[in-house]
């Protein structure tokens, strides 16, 4: 199989993390933080291990802002439901995944918040950073947006639309679900307020473990309640990071593969990996343009891509067929459909026939990208 869906989920994994996560279940099959014998001392003493990771990779304030999650959409969902309050205003962009849409509707559909969509436009940083202005109002509390589109791969200019936010005294979440490993994070240096992650794309993580990184004298109420395994006397959770976020028994083969998975992408760089994974894309991009029965999204501004994603339609033909005749006539993964993103279907007019995406990683090679472009002449 030639695997181009790595936007959904990076495959195959590096040797690194399968022996990090089998290592976890043989050795660190303990709750941490939950009892004082040897093992769980041993266990708490490596999830600390992995958080320090994940908070040097981030530059995040602390150790305890790291909050280890089952995955991005629980993530964004924390920020949203454990921040906002009735009568609350948010905006998101018109390029959101359903993991930020779908929580803020059903607030709306509550009557406890309102939002508004702030259409972005890929060839003009100016205009998406004035959209978002006109759609502030007096009740603004979060700007929510996505770093880099999981559609289009159009990215944002997140850095100013946070510190447009915080101009105004708003708080800032950055979905990170698509650039996290493609792209550098600072939080330090954006000042982010909240990123949040997906540990099984270009993290390179087992699926099953996202984070939440929370800025400096950030406040978050709790989503779910449960143990911990510290103040247990109390019936109200702890009132500290990250315990007050974690309930429940933490999934240890999914943090110690998470770690093993940023380790890889340190070892290789991500400038190095995104100039790679580029170099794919746009070779590719420069072999197809030129069939005409297939239209390619793109910023016409910019001779490469935002981050390593393309995505494209075939004339008369819906991109799910595509996407099926790739499959099944030459063994080739791609995404094609919605991509659990209709507003950036409806703001770029692809809601009909959907895209097909394609996403490589940093395991590609230009081999398969040459059997695609053969597959892709033989369509029509």
């Amino acid at each position: 199989m030639i695997y181009l869906d790595n936007s959904a989920t990076t495959y195959p994994k590096p040797p690194e993390v399968l022996r990090a996560v089998q290592n976890a279940v043989r050795e660190y099959s303990f709750n941490p933080g939950r009892g004082g014998y040897r093992h769980s001392l041993k266990t708490s003493k490596k999830v600390y291990q992995a958080r320090e990771t994940i908070r040097k990779f981030f530059n995040a304030p602390s150790v305890e802002s790291v909050i280890l999650t089952p995955g991005c959409t629980q993530s964004i969902n924390m920020a949203v439901k454990g921040v906002l309050k009735n009568g609350d205003h948010v905006i998101i962009s018109s390029l959101e995944h359903n993991a930020v849409v779908r929580p803020l509707h059903k607030l709306k559909e509550q009557g406890k918040i309102t939002y508004s969509i702030a259409e972005a436009a890929p060839e003009d940083d100016e205009k998406t950073i004035q959209n978002f202005r006109d759609s502030i109002n007096q009740n603004t509390r979060m700007i929510i947006c996505t770093h880099a589109s999981n559609v289009f791969g159009f990215r944002l200019p997140v850095e100013r639309l946070c510190a447009l936010a915080h101009s105004y005294g708003i708080l800032f979440c950055l979905d990170a679900a698509q650039s996290a490993g493609i792209l550098p994070i600072d939080m330090e240096e954006g000042r982010y307020d909240f990123v949040c992650c997906a540990g099984h794309k270009y993290l390179y993580g087992p699926m099953g473990i996202g984070l939440l990184i929370t800025g400096k004298d950030i406040t978050v109420d709790s989503l779910i309640e449960g143990g911990t395994g510290s103040v247990s006397s109390e019936l109200t959770m702890p009132s500290f990071y990250p315990d007050k976020l974690e309930a429940g028994t933490l999934n240890i083969p999914g943090i110690l593969g998470l770690e093993a998975g940023i380790q890889f992408v340190e070892r290789n760089g991500i400038n190095n990996i995104y100039e790679k994974e580029s170099h794919l894309i746009n070779y590719l991009r420069d072999r197809i343009k030129d069939f005409r029965y297939l239209k390619i999204y793109e910023n016409s501004n910019v001779d490469h891509f935002d981050v390593p994603l393309l995505a494209f339609s075939a004339k008369d033909t819906d991109s799910e067929s595509v996407a099926n005749y790739l499959s099944e006539k030459y063994d080739i993964a791609v995404r094609g459909g919605l991509h659990c993103a209709p507003t950036a279907h409806e703001s770029m007019g692809t809601s009909m026939g959907g895209i097909v995406r394609i996403a490589p990683s940093v395991f590609t090679t230009q081999t398969d990208m040459n059997l695609l472009v053969n597959s892709l002449r033989k369509f029509r």
